[in-house]
């Protein structure tokens, strides 16, 4: 690592969004606040995201630029109200980070990875004075809804509130998609929602058991629809049919055959 190369670089992006903000900068940076750079910060970090899943290191690269710069900003209208100001931003992250890792830093000792989250939990909640119960009341709610189920299910089975394997959360997963096709049949709005909510929880639950997370699984989802449909989208095309004037059947059908060539390629 070249520390005065990285030194300059930190500096100069400081300096810049500085600029921007300073007397016969850029009237729109002049403008931004907290409320409103948030929102670009949000969208910068699933940039970043999509970036990462998508492989190039290149888009990554640039990226993760966008989203630092969000973070620079919102440091230097810190320093503006005397709040605090980027060095301490960093400082923060890297005290807090040693503390977190005593098994790096310190003495202590660990037997794998479950131990270093066990740690880390314990550490974080004596930093907030925190007690056991409050470990899902710091789940923040402003994580896309699938994400905080994951994160709300972990933190409660760490107070033992959990299902023993995944065969039991199996069976309740199946328990709860007969009391939505029940709801269903009763007409029940209101109890369709609620039921319905009640099996993705669940569903979540059945990913966290099997290793995953529901977040990640409903992106890789969402993403195969969209190869398929533009894949399907093409197939008709290719037969003289328009997307806008294709019949259901003929789009269900043209689904099928996209999704036969996919296993069978």
């Amino acid at each position: 690592m070249d520390e005065n190369r990285l030194s300059k670089a930190v500096v100069d992006l400081v300096k810049l969004v500085a600029r921007l903000r300073g007397k016969g900068g850029c009237p729109w940076d002049a403008k931004q606040t907290d409320a409103t750079v948030k929102r670009y910060l949000l969208e910068e970090a699933y940039e970043a995201v999509d970036a990462i899943e998508n492989g190039s290191f290149h888009d990554v690269c640039e990226e993760l630029g966008d989203l630092l710069f969000q973070i620079v900003f919102l440091a230097l209208l810190a320093e503006e109200r005397k709040e605090f100001d980027f060095a301490d931003v960093m400082e923060r992250v890297t005290e807090k980070m040693i503390r977190r890792h005593p098994h790096v830093f310190g003495n202590k000792k660990v037997n794998g990875v479950e131990d270093v989250l066990d740690n880390w939990v314990k550490i974080k909640m004596k930093e907030k004075n925190a007690k056991k119960e409050d470990l899902l009341n710091n789940v923040p709610k402003n994580l896309p809804a699938l994400l905080r189920a994951h994160r709300l299910s972990e933190r409660a089975a760490k107070l033992n509130f959990d299902w023993k394997n995944r065969d039991e959360i199996w069976n309740k997963v199946k328990e709860e998609f007969k009391e939505m096709e029940d709801a269903i049949q009763s007409r029940n709005h209101e109890r369709v929602c609620e039921e319905m909510g009640d099996l993705m929880f669940s569903i979540v639950n059945l990913a966290r058991h099997w290793g995953q997370n529901a977040e990640d699984i409903m992106r890789l989802s969402n993403n195969k629809f969209m190869t398929r449909f533009s894949n399907m989208t093409q197939y008709l095309t290719d037969s003289g049919i328009k997307i806008e004037e294709a019949t259901p059947e003929q789009m269900n059908q043209a689904w099928e055959d996209i999704k036969r060539a996919e296993k069978t390629g």
